[in-house]
């Protein structure tokens, strides 16, 4: 059923001037989306045509984004987003939005869409479920913050099932509830494309929540997915449980944020038991939960074995000292794989901060650590004022600043983070700069992780082990209902190879295919070595 669309004249006042035609440019739609002009004139037609309010800001975008087409520029990504300082209060409507999605439907110089902070409502959904349709080039979406209901959410959803393009969308921020969570859990059944869904903020519910679970046992494509902040009621942990036997399953998975979802110690206990097994997650967010210390021993024992974990946000937790030291140890003497770790306000004083900062001395790959909120003392100024002025610790990777007054060192509060600008952008510099979101540029899931293959021949199964040993991959290997499976990374994307022949022992059938990992499973006889 179509959504009934609210007819507005033009801007009061004298009507504004009509765009300067050119020449069609070559680029041009050959449907009805054609125009002797640009993007901005066929903007301005097509609101003379259906009687919408012309807005000025939006000619001015789609101006600059006709002159970076004529400069040659391609992957464009359209920036209307509500809380830019330039639109001065001006927001995107639902009925403005349809004619924007007109405007867009055939370019292919456009292929990311961000309209964030404005005002879609589930009219905006209609128009942007038709774009998805429609356009084949959009690979990123962001309409996070748009009043977008369960209804909305299920018009996004259901396009997707069809569409082959999109990588990465933003629906953060809009209520579309356990409803719209679960169409969108059913999406994932049948899109094959998607690789970063973001659904922070959303109010899903505990329902919709173990269906993406269940659901990604089975899919191989979404790289990263985004769960913050559901409505849950109980103390069971009923979602940790089913996200946890989630993370044995899958092996694609890079990215997870579980913030807000009340998890305590046994739940932590839970993931870090599925982390043992996991061998691809490279970004773990667990931030604002109940977790205490005898939480971050339980991960610092996964931290001791773990060799894919790269940034772990911990922030606003309660590990206090214990916790810290747990960490600490097991990041000086194990753990080399670890690049960012945030423990912002955690109740750590100045012995768990201190500690935290020792073990950056020893481990060489931990390049990045958030400490602000905590209980600094004099010690814990000087060892990070150390760590920054030795150059251990570059200013860019830290939340803290040190400075001397009186001869006496304290720490000042820096603007970098894992994720400091998630919800905003700046009004100056870069929106994605490394120092404000440290944690998507090291864990990136636009790439998989790929490693060297290896091949290997030999008539026993310790000698196999012993050639894997030997190597720096990340090995898992699990005892599932007779079988014996090692998660081997290899480069050789599609060849299927028999390596090696054994005799009642096992035999080695195949290798399977996952998004550039690969299972190297063997069918054994027995459940044990």
């Amino acid at each position: 059923m179509e959504l009934s669309q609210k007819q507005a004249g033009p801007a009061s006042g004298s009507p504004l001037p009509a765009p300067s035609r050119t020449p069609t440019p070559a680029w041009a739609a050959a449907d009805d989306s054609a125009s002797t002009g640009g993007l901005q004139a066929y903007y301005y037609d097509l609101c003379m045509e259906k009687s919408q309010e012309i807005k000025p800001f939006i000619l001015q975008i789609l101006q600059e984004v006709d002159e970076e087409i004529e400069k040659g520029s391609v992957g464009i990504t359209l920036n209307i987003a509500g809380n830019s300082r330039s639109l001065s209060g001006e927001r995107v409507t639902g009925e403005d939005f349809w004619i924007l999605c007109r405007v867009l439907k055939n370019n292919s110089f456009i292929n990311g869409l961000d309209v964030r902070y404005n005002l879609l409502s589930d009219v905006g959904a209609y128009y942007a479920a038709k774009l998805l349709q429609k356009q084949r080039n959009l690979i990123y979406l962001n309409l996070m913050f748009n009043d977008i209901g369960p209804d909305g959410g299920e018009l996004i959803a259901k396009a997707l099932h069809k569409n082959r393009t999109l990588k990465h969308l933003r629906m953060t921020g809009n209520k579309i509830e356990n409803k719209g969570g679960m169409f969108f859990a059913a999406m994932l059944q049948i899109n094959s494309s998607l690789e970063k869904l973001d659904l922070g903020d959303c109010d899903l519910g505990m329902q919709s929540v173990i269906a993406f679970a269940t659901v990604l046992t089975q899919n191989q494509t979404i790289k990263g997915l985004n769960l913050n902040r559901p409505i849950l009621y109980g103390e069971q942990e009923e979602s940790t449980v089913h996200l946890s036997h989630m993370l044995k399953e899958n092996q694609c998975l890079i990215e997870l944020h579980i913030c807000k979802h009340d998890i305590k110690n046994c739940g932590m206990k839970q993931l870090c038991d599925a982390l043992y097994l996991n061998r691809s997650l490279q970004y773990l967010d667990v931030s604002c939960n109940k977790i205490t210390q005898d939480g971050m021993k339980y991960l610092a024992d996964v931290l001791k074995s773990n060799t894919t974990l790269e940034v772990i946000d911990l922030s606003f937790n309660r590990m206090e000292n214990a916790g810290a030291n747990y960490l600490s140890d097991a990041l000086a003497s194990h753990n080399r794989t670890l690049k960012a770790l945030s423990v912002v306000s955690n109740n750590i004083e100045g012995k768990g901060l201190v500690a935290l900062s020792q073990s950056m001395e020893t481990n060489p790959t931990l390049s990045h650590i958030y400490i602000w909120g905590n209980k600094f003392d004099g010690a814990t100024c000087v060892a990070y004022s150390d760590l920054i002025h030795t150059g251990r610790l570059k200013p860019d990777n830290t939340d803290v600043e040190p400075f001397v007054v009186d001869g006496h060192v304290y720490l000042a509060e820096v603007s970098n983070g894992l994720k400091r600008h998630y919800y905003w952008t700046p009004g100056y510099g870069e929106a994605c700069s490394p120092s404000s979101n440290a944690g998507f540029s090291l864990a990136p899931v636009s790439r998989s992780r790929i490693q060297p293959a290896v091949s290997c021949c030999s008539d026993s199964l310790h000698n196999v082990l012993s050639a894997w040993m030997n190597t720096s991959f990340p090995i898992s290997i699990l005892h599932v209902s007779g079988s014996l499976e090692l998660s081997l990374p290899n480069t050789h994307v599609g060849k299927t190879q028999s390596l090696l022949q054994y005799s009642s022992v096992f035999t080695i059938a195949y290798i399977l295919s996952c998004n550039h990992s690969y299972l190297l499973r063997f069918l054994v006889s027995r459940t044990r070595l």
